[in-house]
């Protein structure tokens, strides 16, 4: 029961390959132990490593040359009073009022201290380290006019781990992510706040206490910096590692309840997905068709009257897959952007500076929306599968998932909380990016809202997560009824490790820190990780080409 056109798994890459997956692109920069801003491409799974640090980000001689070019593009134009928007005249609705060579300076300054409004709690601190880390890179391709005695102070925060704190409400995505990015980059002023020694302190202090004197910025370096769409960019890298993650525990989940609900393996056979190419769907097919693979399970009911299954069970191909392709869509655009240059204006050459806009948050603020969709169907199937367990109706398996009931619940309210979780989920799933409200007295008069849908994904990320923890502690109950029929070497192996932390249940009791333990399974990415290790073990084969699709950033 294997795809025929699989091949022998490479070594390291299989179909559930774990969250993390270092590219190829990336193993070749670790091997040199650092990352060079503005000169190397950078990757998703690089700029989680250097916002990790487990990779360091150096500006090299090449990348200074670029940054030194830009900044003396910038004194060229003050020094020749060329009117360019952002050096020297004021900004938004008052890019029509000039300001003078001698106050240039202090206006970059005033934009950082006037456009930090953001409010709400502070993003988490990786998400403000991913943010430093993307705008160095863009930054240090010299089109932007920012000195290099400012980039090196950024890369001085990210090297000490002094992460400014960075509310998470008031960017619209329209001139990038321009309250975010001014909070971000209060302190290289001394003004603002940072996280030190798990504290939160004002910048002043600590810059004071390690002996740092706030820069003075020079003209266009403070629209530079806030200008850009960072704050969006870091969630969406977030986002792509945490949604692959899910992809890859959705279909281990799918595959201990197929067996553990007794279901036909036939829907995933490579001929039926033939038929119907998508690349996801057979990407799924793939790997749960063979991870199905010689169960006992499976083959005991292989001649049974049942015709077909439902449709969460069934159509799991469908659905997974359609989800992977959403995510294979956000990733592409991802690293995309994060190898862009999206502040404004932009100096081209001597002879060109063009204000445009790249820092319109757009082309990440639909995808975001997109991938927020896929990740709900994800807890919205995995909700479904979570009610058929409940059922009854398979043979050997009690309704509630425990044998004597009436007395007992049983496992009937943790579907409560599979539905209550999944309708947040819709509620959650409007797209931010089809709204627009003008700003800056309608100089900004279409706005992305890409900051929105970044964050309503890893708000619908975590809750899928809760979902999924729910629908293994299911499956797991569910299988144990098969015994002594075995199901696959993997797939017993991850119900094993779940009984590690988890025992079989046969009367109520309180569920809570049954649950934690299991979230704590998914989050941390435990079972895809074993999944991974088996399967290399068995040297179970998968498709080349998709599983380079689907299992690198």
């Amino acid at each position: 029961m294997r795809y025929e056109q699989a091949q022998t798994m490479p070594a390291g890459t299989i179909p559930g390959a774990e969250a993390f997956t270092i590219s190829s692109s990336l193993m070749n920069t670790i091997h040199t132990q650092s990352f060079l801003y503005g000169e190397d491409h950078l990757t998703i799974s690089a700029a989680l490593a250097i916002a990790g640090g487990t990779l360091r980000g150096v500006l090299s001689e090449k990348g200074r040359q670029q940054v030194r070019r830009g900044a003396a593009l910038v004194e060229q134009i003050v020094a020749s009073a060329q009117v360019v928007y952002g050096i020297n005249t004021g900004f938004g609705p008052l890019c029509t009022t000039s300001i003078n060579s001698a106050d240039t300076a202090r206006l970059q300054e005033n934009i950082l201290k006037s456009h930090a409004v953001g409010m709400g709690a502070p993003i988490p601190q990786a998400l403000s380290m991913l943010m430093l880390v993307l705008k160095v890179h863009a930054l240090a391709k010299g089109y932007s006019g920012i000195r290099e005695e400012t980039i090196d102070r950024i890369i001085w925060h990210i090297e000490t781990g002094i992460i400014p704190v960075v509310p998470s409400q008031g960017s619209v995505g329209a001139s990038g992510d321009l309250a975010p990015l001014a909070h971000l980059f209060l302190p290289l002023i001394g003004e603002g706040r940072v996280f030190y020694k798990k504290e939160i302190r004002p910048a002043a202090e600590v810059l004071a206490l390690l002996q740092q004197q706030p820069l003075r910025l020079h003209a266009k370096e403070g629209l530079a910096l806030i200008n850009g769409t960072q704050f969006i960019a870091a969630h969406a890298v977030t986002g792509v590692a945490r949604f692959h993650q899910l992809l890859m525990q959705a279909d281990l989940n799918a595959v201990l309840m197929l067996e553990g609900l007794s279901a036909s393996g036939k829907p995933f056979y490579p001929e039926l997905h033939a038929l119907r190419p998508f690349k996801g769907n057979q990407f799924v097919a793939a790997t749960i068709y063979n991870l199905l693979n010689g169960s006992a399970i499976v083959q005991s009911h292989a001649h049974c009257s049942r015709v077909q299954d439902p449709y969460s069970l069934r159509c799991i191909p469908q659905v997974h897959g359609a989800s992977r392709t959403a995510w294979l869509h956000l990733k592409e655009l991802v690293e995309t952007e994060i190898n862009s240059v999206t502040d404004n204006p932009l100096l081209i050459d001597e002879a060109l500076t063009i204000s445009g806009g790249n820092f319109h948050g757009q082309p990440l603020a639909m995808a975001l929306d997109y991938a927020c969709l896929a990740t709900a169907e994800l807890g919205n199937i995995a909700d479904r599968r979570v009610y058929l367990s409940l059922e009854g109706d398979t043979p050997g398996v009690p309704r509630l998932l425990m044998r004597s009931t009436g007395l007992n619940s049983g496992f009937m309210i943790l579907q409560y909380t599979t539905a209550a979780l999944a309708s947040e989920n819709k509620s959650l799933c409007f797209p931010a990016s089809a709204d627009s409200i003008p700003t800056s007295l309608g100089q900004e008069d279409h706005v992305s809202m890409g900051s929105v849908s970044g964050r309503k994904l890893l708000q619908v990320l975590g809750n899928v997560e809760k979902i999924q923890a729910i629908e293994l502690l299911c499956a797991a109950q569910a299988l144990d009824f098969h015994a002594p029929l075995k199901p696959t070497p993997i797939v017993e192996q991850l119900h094993r490790r779940i009984r590690s932390v988890i025992p079989h249940l046969e009367a109520d009791q309180v569920l809570t820190p049954y649950l934690e333990q299991v979230q704590q399974l998914v989050q941390s990415g435990t079972l895809v990780a074993l999944a991974r290790h088996i399967a290399q073990e068995e040297g179970l084969p998968y498709i080349t080409e998709l599983g380079n699709l689907f299992d690198t950033y």
